[in-house]
């Protein structure tokens, strides 16, 4: 469940996450296809990048110093959709076309959709892409932050720790991956698929600074962004700690969620539990 501070600004922030599992929830349902649970236990993370951490803006898009950000769990394009719309960044209107045929908004992110730097979706390829834009930055004398956001699933891709390994060797200190640590894949747990743990220790060991964080804690979520790099000269990584389908009751950690569209009664459940969830937030504002 998503958490803030008690200040009107925290709440605000609460409620914003809120409204945008709503537009996800919406999204699926009207375009019949999508994956739910691992759109929304990212999607606080999304969040705070794109309201307090990322520098960029509609009018800065295309800048040299803008921040890069790149989503390596690509096919949860739908919480990026809905932020880059809140952002500003990506016209609302573009929403309703999500699907449909002659659309660039594509069940994977896709760099001829303006905000995203880079299609993703073959999972372990973003740490990668991650890694040559930060080692860009510093060769170009640029002072842009490179953030990437992985699935734990993906992790079991070898790519994943070559880029790892790079990161650490080339002392990117603009670079900060998380990792949406939501336990499940589509098949089952991480653990039992194929355990990637312990990551703290592997990462670390990589030559990262490792941050472990509650993933619905927007005030913890804000903290480990905003602060990197914690060490000059190191990757930062953020282990976030997430439940997938959060925010949605009947969802939560049922890996049936991780590609499936809400039928009538499911869908008015959904909404039922957010829109509780945001008049609870407003209600301590």
């Amino acid at each position: 469940m998503t958490t803030c501070d008690d200040e009107p600004a925290g709440v605000d922030l609460a409620v914003r996450a809120a409204e945008y599992r709503l537009d996800v929830i919406d999204l699926i349902r009207s375009a019949g296809g999508g994956h739910t649970a691992g759109s929304l236990s990212c999607l606080d993370i999304l969040t705070v990048l794109y309201e307090r951490v990322l520098r960029i803006s509609p009018e800065t898009l295309r800048h040299p110093e803008r921040d890069r950000y790149v989503q390596s769990k690509g096919h949860a394009v739908e919480a990026l959709y809905v932020v880059l719309a809140g952002a500003g960044l990506l016209d609302r209107a573009l929403l309703g076309t999500y699907l449909r045929f002659g659309t660039n908004l594509v069940g994977h992110a896709t760099g001829s959709v303006p905000g995203i730097e880079h299609s993703t979706g073959a999972l372990g390829h973003g740490l990668s892409v991650g890694v040559g834009m930060a080692i860009a930055g510093r060769q170009n004398g640029l002072g842009y932050r490179v953030f990437v956001l992985l699935g734990d699933g993906e992790l079991a891709e070898g790519s994943v720790w070559e880029a790892a390994m790079s990161a650490g060797h080339y002392r990117l200190g603009n670079l900060v991956a998380i990792v949406d640590r939501n336990r499940h894949q589509i098949a089952g747990s991480t653990a039992e698929i194929m355990n990637s743990e312990p990551l703290a220790e592997k990462f670390a060991a990589f030559g990262w600074t490792v941050h472990e964080i509650d993933g619905h804690d927007l005030v913890q979520i804000e903290h480990a962004l905003s602060s990197a790099p914690t060490v000059p000269g190191r990757p930062t990584m953020v282990l976030a700690d997430t439940v997938k389908g959060s925010g949605i009751s009947y969802m939560e950690h049922d890996i049936r969620w991780h590609h499936r569209v809400p039928d009538d009664e499911e869908y008015a459940l959904a909404r039922r539990d957010v829109e509780n969830r945001i008049a609870e937030l407003r209600g301590r504002a």
